[in-house]
């Protein structure tokens, strides 16, 4: 069954839990206009999705230090599910490498560090094991990440999305009930052509878009503190005019952030009270307001966010 050949890597008792027909945790095949409450995830109040059109961009360290702040400085209870199948890097960011244990629901368990309980292909498999899977059995593997693992209660769960557009993108969008999506770009313009197609994704499943981060947004110097625009200026925030949404975002580049996602020490941890761990605070402060004005106001957002006709 492709949920045994999902976890065929676990101890044995852990691929007795896989071996419970992959049925049971199907998605649902809601359509993209018809997203219903039973999609929600029990004890998850809200579900963001960290996207972005094309990977190399930034995206998971984005996710990571995005959660940890959540949890962190403003002590939210937070998950973060690694969508990311094929490419899964949340097991190095957040230094966790153990496998998932299975309650007695035959759940697993995801593994928790800086607050945040994680869940990730990387934690199924081998490490360096190659994931050579066709789209049912990422399909099965995604749903066994959602409902097959007992998050608990939740404030907000986060999900690093896979790059692109995909199969994988659409099922996530469509069968859990997102509350809202972050993209995610660098200022260049090839970069944000991509992201232009991940927010047309989100408007046509109907996901709210909460904002654009800027990633990479620039580089100081540190001996002469001069600023230096690498990738582009602004360009994040020219797209979000143009389209009508917020900028949420604007991460600089810097080494600190290299070196805590190889050492697995996110850099709000690693340097809190750095100009980029601020950043990353401010990110997620904004994250929480833009949750609050959808739950205030939720019809307006969408008809507004999703330029959807009146």
């Amino acid at each position: 069954m492709a949920s045994v050949a999902l976890l065929r890597s676990l101890s044995r008792r852990e691929t007795h839990a896989a071996s419970i027909s992959a049925s049971a945790y199907k998605f649902s095949s809601a359509s993209a206009g018809g997203r219903k409450t039973e999609l929600r995830l029990n004890g998850v109040k809200d579900i963001i999705a960290v996207a972005s059109g094309k990977g190399g961009v930034g995206k998971s360290s984005t996710a990571v230090n995005l959660a940890v702040a959540l949890a962190n400085k403003f002590k939210l209870k937070i998950g973060l599910l690694d969508a990311d199948v094929y490419g899964p890097s949340v097991p190095i960011m957040m230094s966790i490498n153990q496998k998932p244990q299975v309650n007695q629901d035959m759940k697993m368990i995801p593994v928790e560090n800086y607050g945040v309980k994680c869940m990730s292909m990387g934690l199924l498999v081998e490490k360096d094991a190659p994931i050579v899977w066709r789209g049912p059995m990422v399909m099965s593997a995604l749903a066994k990440m959602t409902r097959g693992v007992d998050w608990g209660d939740l404030d907000v769960l986060v999900v690093d999305m896979p790059p692109g557009t995909g199969d994988a993108q659409i099922t996530i969008s469509q069968n859990l009930k997102l509350s809202g999506a972050v993209i995610v770009s660098t200022p260049q313009d090839v970069a944000l052509a991509d992201a232009n197609r991940g927010i047309s994704m989100f408007d046509k499943v109907r996901v709210p878009i909460l904002g654009l981060v800027e990633n990479m947004s620039c580089f100081v110097c540190p001996h002469c503190n001069e600023a230096s625009f690498i990738f582009g200026k602004e360009g994040a925030r020219q797209m979000a005019v143009k389209k009508g949404l917020k900028l949420i975002g604007e991460i600089p580049l810097e080494m600190k952030i290299r070196e805590g996602s190889d050492e697995g020490v996110p850099v709000v941890v690693s340097s809190p009270g750095s100009v980029v761990s601020k950043a990353y605070e401010d990110l997620a402060q904004n994250v929480v307001n833009r949750l609050k004005e959808l739950r205030d106001n939720p019809e307006n957002e969408i008809q507004m966010k999703l330029n959807v006709p009146s």
